[in-house]
């Protein structure tokens, strides 16, 4: 699958305050970013954590196997962009983790995210709890790219998600709504990073396209 190029100007790494979070946290604030398709599974949960900052005591995220997040070809021979790798997966699961747990406020969420990108987080995920919303089914992530500056002190993560086997689930009514016919299932998510004081990438800001996955 081919992407388009991202660019590596200081543009690319600079906070977006004004972006509304959508399925990463960023993007237009469109209904058609709730996670839609059909799935559902058991509730046993499955739990990773990063280690790209040893030493660093991080969260532990738990999804049910109701709601699958799968992530491929996320590995770089480069340490620190496996590092952006790693904190960009526990980030995006750490989202999922709150809108399943139908808390806005999730310290885990928070923990991978700088102050002005957790604000667009909450967002991203009140606009399921607002609507007494979940998610389930299969997602899978995939495509990564990372773009590192020049002081390895910022990056910029690129991938895309598949949304044409995952759902929205009503938690009051369990009506389950997948995308409208003719909606393009993948997205194409830019996730600016940067590296606090102890080691962790956290997301700055986010913005996302649908349909922007070319072939």
């Amino acid at each position: 699958m081919a992407r388009r190029a991202l660019t590596t100007t200081a543009a690319a790494f600079a906070t977006a305050a004004a972006l509304l979070l959508t399925a990463c946290g960023g993007g237009d604030d469109s209904s058609s970013d709730d996670i839609k398709g059909a799935d559902s599974g058991s509730s046993s949960p499955s739990a990773s954590a990063s280690s790209a900052a040893p030493g660093v005591k991080r969260p532990v995220i738990k999804l049910p196997s109701s709601f699958q997040l799968t992530f491929a070809n996320w590995t770089s021979s480069d340490p620190v962009e496996q590092a952006v790798l790693n904190d960009g997966k526990e980030q995006l699961r750490a989202g999922y983790e709150a809108i399943i747990e139908n808390d806005p406020d999730s310290k885990n969420r928070a923990f991978y995210d700088t102050k002005n990108g957790f604000l667009q987080s909450q967002q991203w995920i009140r606009t399921y709890t607002d609507k007494n919303l979940t998610v389930i089914g299969k997602l899978p992530v995939f495509d990564p790219k990372v773009t590192l500056a020049k002081d390895k002190a910022a990056a910029s993560l690129s991938y895309c998600t598949d949304e044409s086997k995952a759902s929205t689930k009503n938690r009051k009514t369990s009506e389950v709504k997948g995308n409208p016919a003719g909606t393009d299932p993948e997205v194409f998510y830019v996730i600016s990073m940067g590296k606090n004081a102890q080691g962790v990438w956290q997301a700055v800001s986010a913005h996302s396209e649908r349909g922007g996955c070319a072939q």
